[in-house]
């Protein structure tokens, strides 16, 4: 019975405490009203062919969006419709090239913005230059490197020498170890995944999100292109399921994946101009799947085609237009004439092709 009339007495109390208290002041004394809101959510616009085959605007800002997929699935001409489309938006696009698949004249071709420096007397272009920064392997050797000049570029836009909004492009996540794995000369793939979840799902992760914030007067975006491998069917009846190299932490940390190809293999058609056994490779028709949509929750797949110029839609109309934009080009290199479209259907057609990470 006592115990009854103490919790009836505390409750009294707390009532009365209650009474008298002003919760907005408690928060204004502590600074507890203000950061509260996000921004209203931006995008960096990619093609009209992602827009349909996927419902999805483009890169969203704010975010880690992830491309992830095997070898000539996609990955890159994503990555370079994003940096295009952000130039045009006055967004800073700062590449962050380990895979050392890099090429100018793609980039060049996909519509980036370039300033070559050429030599006069050879013709050679000496230097690359433009709106965008652009580092490789030989300063960046590690998965702490990587982080480190992410962080050091947001503490410059911090204090007001770098007045843009970042997008980082990083191709790709597996490609360089953990400064552990260099210094014992061992590719260890346990360090690196330790490293990444450290440098990343801990710290850089972390300053892309808050970048949100009405608070940030700048809003900064990480796209990572992740190499990936296949890993066997658990069971004899089960599915090959696709795993990113470099661990989880991309994965969980990303609200927007894209997953290109088919899972056990790239699962590309090869769309080609043919002509008396010359040939040009101008296409690649790829499967396409939103995997992971924490912004607006659309989920889509289908196939789209990738061209040395971005993507098109995968239909006759857009294939016709799209040759006959460049058939000169075409047959000066063919020598000239009438030539066949062909197109290479991929080895393996298994239907495993959209099997989603759990």
């Amino acid at each position: 019975m006592a115990k009854t009339k103490d919790k009836s007495l505390s409750a009294a109390v707390s009532a009365e405490l209650k009474k008298g208290f002003d919760l907005k002041k408690f928060k204004q004394s502590k600074m507890l009203n203000k950061n509260v809101r996000f921004k209203d959510q931006k995008w960096i616009p990619l093609s009209k062919a992602f827009q349909e085959v996927t419902s999805i605007p483009g890169i969203p800002m704010g975010h880690i969006t992830m491309l992830r997929g095997h070898s000539d699935t996609g990955k890159s001409t994503a990555l370079l419709e994003a940096a295009v489309s952000a130039q045009k938006a006055g967004v800073l696009p700062v590449f962050i090239i380990t895979e050392m698949k890099w090429n100018w004249e793609h980039a060049i071709q996909m519509g980036l913005e370039v300033e070559q420096t050429v030599d006069e007397d050879t013709g050679e272009v000496l230097d690359y230059g433009g709106n965008f920064i652009y580092v490789d392997r030989e300063t960046i050797n590690t998965i702490e490197d990587v982080a480190s000049f992410i962080l050091d570029l947001i503490d410059e836009q911090k204090k007001g020498s770098l007045p843009y909004d970042l997008l980082f492009l990083w191709d790709s996540v597996g490609s360089v170890p953990c400064e552990l794995s260099v210094r014992s000369n061992k590719n260890n793939n346990e360090w690196n995944a330790g490293a990444m979840s450290t440098q990343f799902g801990n710290q850089v992760n972390q300053r892309i999100v808050m970048s949100r914030k009405e608070s940030s007067p700048y809003t900064n975006s990480l796209v990572v292109v992740n190499k990936v491998w296949t890993a066997k069917p658990e069971s004899p009846m089960g599915m090959p399921k696709l795993e990113n190299k470099g661990g989880k932490t991309m994965w969980y940390d990303a609200t927007f994946i894209i997953t290109f190809g088919n899972i056990s293999n790239a699962g590309t058609s090869k769309i080609k101009a043919v002509k008396s056994g010359k040939q040009i490779e101008f296409a690649k028709r790829t499967n396409l799947q939103i995997d992971k949509n924490h912004i607006n929750g659309i989920t889509t797949r289908g196939k789209i085609i990738m061209t040395p110029h971005g993507f098109i839609m995968d239909e006759d109309g857009a294939l016709k237009k799209y040759k006959a934009a460049n058939q000169s080009n075409w047959e000066r290199i063919l020598g000239g004439g009438d030539f066949e479209i062909v197109e290479e259907k991929p080895e393996n057609t298994s239907p495993d092709m959209f099997e989603t990470e759990t």
